[in-house]
């Protein structure tokens, strides 16, 4: 914990933001540490147009969530996907 915040929680804000202006790019996905997401993203992104929305909506999605919700579903128990 650091400031009272859980560790990991840190990349709440970078991925946050990365998800809803990159989120095509799957920048977001690469700065939680989930490699093979991103390069799905980004393929869904250059085959179908999808990869961009469902980046827009994970950005929403991290930041909405408490800090410590954040961190138990996405640096805890690594889920990749909403």
């Amino acid at each position: 914990m650091s400031n009272g915040r859980p560790a990991g929680s840190e990349k709440k804000i970078a991925a946050g933001v990365c998800g809803i202006l990159l989120g095509g790019l799957g920048v977001h996905k690469f700065i939680l540490g989930y490699t093979k997401e991103g390069i799905v993203q980004i393929l869904l992104s250059f085959l179908c147009g999808i990869g961009a929305v469902v980046g827009f909506i994970e950005g929403i999605i991290y930041l909405t969530k408490s800090d410590e919700s954040f961190v138990a579903e996405y640096v805890t128990n690594k889920k990749g996907w909403f």
